[in-house]
């Protein structure tokens, strides 16, 4: 089943079952940590998320950790996680994950614009195409435009806490009314390019390059 290993869309939680044998699993440290509610919006948990990306959680190295952001820029840009937290503004707000299996999440995402991120390597202004790499070999793409119109962020945190690795510590892309299978977890790497012709790992496999919510993710 193809929806089943996307790698950014996940599927709903096992019931599961705390000691007591009532069927209900009890909070962990990062659930009890996270905001439930952002400005009167009732926010989804983030055990409402199963991990199932194509290579599993990855466990990436704080200290080693570098985001590349190359191609058609000025300055080849080489960061580290802290740098990228503390050089630029922090953003928040309320996004829906849509999954293609038939259901949503609504998360308060914390993150950099990735506008910001473009400008400070000097990213060429007519270049069409952002490429988005990820740590476990996943990839996507989403057109310039499309990410600066909506001021798109890259997220480190969900609900006020960090990003766990199972969803994309250090970064997730936040790709509003796109897919889930747009959501790139552990980006490690983000290409300024003309190639609009490129194609992720699942649009290779024949889902829809744009990922529109309106539209089905074949295309149709």
């Amino acid at each position: 089943m193809v929806a089943a290993a996307l790698g950014a869309c996940t599927t709903a939680p096992d019931g599961g079952g705390g000691p007591s044998g009532t069927g209900a699993p009890e909070p962990t440290k990062l659930e009890r940590a996270q905001v439930k509610e952002y400005q009167g919006k009732d926010l989804s948990s983030i055990s409402e998320f199963r991990e199932n990306s194509i290579k599993g959680p990855q466990q990436v190295d704080r200290g080693s950790y570098r985001l590349k952001i190359g191609g058609l820029v000025d300055t080849e840009k080489s960061l580290t996680y802290e740098e990228v937290i503390t050089q630029n503004v922090a953003y928040k707000k309320v996004v829906t994950l849509n999954c293609v299996e038939g259901w949503s999440v609504d998360i308060l995402w914390e993150g950099v614009k990735i506008a910001d991120l473009l400008d400070s390597a000097g990213a060429d202004p007519d270049a069409r195409v952002i490429i988005f790499r990820a740590v476990d070999g996943y990839s996507t793409s989403l057109p310039a435009s499309y990410i600066r119109d909506n001021d798109l962020l890259l997220a480190y945190k969900m609900n006020g806490v960090e990003l766990p690795p199972e969803r994309g510590f250090p970064f997730q892309l936040v790709a509003q009314d796109k897919w889930g299978y747009k959501w790139a977890k552990w980006i490690e790497e983000i290409e300024v390019s003309d190639d609009t012709s490129f194609k992720g790992y699942w649009e290779q496999r024949g889902y829809s390059n744009e990922g529109d919510l309106d539209k089905g993710s074949r295309g149709e």
